[in-house]
């Protein structure tokens, strides 16, 4: 009976340690605590990951071992403490010498009865592909924006940054609404570069560059034979399998297009032209437009069924003139860029050029902004400052032409202010603006869509204007 359980416990140390061979062998980090927090199982690549020695992590609780950035916690304290499972969620942490791992993560709760207990954690370093991404990313060609290039401090720019960082923790679609030049695909880099999805490709194409019939097998690819001179050919879905694929203006695709990528979306496969099998795909979609999606489905510019697939995540881009305390930024930016690339030493710009900035309405948006300070600097010689003689020709007509036809008696006729005591100008145009905007929900019984479309405005920019000027709406709307 001695010599029986002797050949048992020498069985049992031999698996054991053709199990701590095969941990150690394979190409992932695995770190795996008891029902405490106490680590138990803390492999060979997990210290290359974490740049740690097997003895600073075993036996001793995790919490007290690494520090994670604020606003983030743990996923294996998730696991252990409510039974949470993560799937290919990136995550930044430091160890015990403060330098900071980025990994991707699958992390499941060990559950026996009912009971969990235990937790398990599986790694994927990304720590030198994010390192090489922030320090490369203008050499890395068509995604080299990060949320570090999106300038502005306006509350309006700030509620659109945020959400868009709270987008890179899923792979869930997303649709970006904005006028032209506002920087859509500025966000959609951003949101890509800032996922797990980082080191995949990221794919772009504007679907009003194309005619229907070569934007569907650019889409989705060809088989050999489907038409004369076909062949089997990826699309850009699956040119971007694993990564990123943005489609721009998407609302101009025809009906019979968008109910294909609706069946690709919900599917998670494409048929090639000319096929007869399904591939599958894993390719997350931004899709960005730039007019309002219900404007688009009222007018049958796109179906409904799809604006509620992509729209999963939909990010307004609020337009420049709804965000002009950004301007002097923006322009001080694109400044520091062109003095790089021409090798000037421009400061800055006037007062003139500042004041005729804050009164423009800006309809080209922050492209416009760009190309005027971008011209104004091309016939510059050894001046420091942007002057307005500096300003394209263009842009001074339509400054001038627009302040010759614009009325002043309704505004001089709202002023109540003594004029010997004159209040800060934004603080008069915002009660001005606050007036007028009430003025016009009174009208139509606080009906936001009806008011929305009478002032030009999207429901979601009045929406965010009732917002900025703390105006109480009455409870009919």
């Amino acid at each position: 009976m001695g010599e029986q359980k002797q050949l048992t416990l020498a069985y049992l140390q031999y698996i054991n340690q053709i199990y701590e061979r095969i941990i150690d062998e394979v190409d992932v980090g695995l770190h795996a605590v008891d029902q405490t927090g106490k680590t138990i199982i803390y492999n060979k690549k997990m210290m290359e990951i974490e740049s740690m020695d097997i003895q600073d992590v075993l036996n001793k609780n995790l919490m007290d071992v690494f520090m994670f950035t604020e606003g983030q916690s743990s996923t294996l304290v998730e696991a252990l403490q409510e039974g949470k499972e993560t799937i290919n969620v990136k995550q930044t942490y430091f160890n015990n010498k403060g330098k900071e791992i980025t990994t991707i993560n699958n992390t499941f709760p060990i559950i026996e009865d009912g009971e969990i207990k235990g937790a398990v954690e599986i790694a994927k370093d990304v720590t030198k592909l994010e390192r090489l991404i922030k320090n490369n990313m203008k050499r890395k060609g068509n995604t080299r924006f990060t949320f570090d290039n999106i300038i502005g401090s306006s509350p309006a720019i700030q509620e659109v940054i945020e959400n868009a960082k709270r987008a890179t923790r899923t792979s869930s679609y997303v649709l970006i609404v904005g006028e032209t030049g506002t920087g859509k695909e500025l966000f959609a880099q951003s949101i890509h570069n800032g996922s797990s999805r980082s080191g995949a490709p990221f794919i772009s194409q504007n679907c009003a560059a194309l005619p229907d019939n070569l934007i569907e097998s650019l889409l989705f690819g060809t088989k050999r034979g489907a038409f004369t001179g076909a062949i089997d050919q990826p699309g850009l879905f699956e040119q971007a399998e694993g990564g990123t694929l943005l489609l721009d203006e998407i609302n101009s695709l025809n009906p019979n297009l968008q109910a294909k990528l609706l069946r690709a979306l919900q599917e998670k496969t494409i048929r090639r032209v000319g096929d007869t099998k399904d591939t599958p795909i894993d390719v997350r979609v931004i899709a960005n437009m730039n007019e309002d999606p219900i404007d688009a489905i009222a007018n049958n510019r796109m179906r409904k069924d799809l604006y509620y697939r992509l729209g999963v995540v939909t990010l307004f881009i609020p337009p420049l003139r709804e965000r002009k305390d950004d301007i002097l930024p923006l322009a001080q930016r694109f400044i520091e860029k062109y003095n790089g690339l021409f090798q000037m030493d421009v400061k800055g710009i006037d007062e003139e050029v500042f004041q005729s900035f804050l009164s423009y309405d800006w309809p080209g948006n922050v492209r416009e902004l760009e190309h005027i300070i971008e011209a104004a600097m091309n016939i510059m010689i050894d001046e420091e400052i942007i002057k307005y003689a500096h300003l394209p020709f263009q842009y001074r007509n339509k400054s001038q032409l627009k302040e010759r036809m614009t009325p002043v008696s309704p505004v001089e006729s709202f002023i109540a202010h003594d004029m010997d005591t004159p209040v800060p100008l934004k603080d008069q145009m915002d009660s001005f603006e606050k007036y007028y905007i009430e003025r016009v929900l009174k009208q139509n019984d606080f009906n936001i869509s009806k008011t929305a479309k009478i002032l030009g405005l999207s429901r979601q920019s009045l929406q965010y204007r009732i917002r900025k000027l703390d105006m109480v709406l009455d409870e009919k709307r």
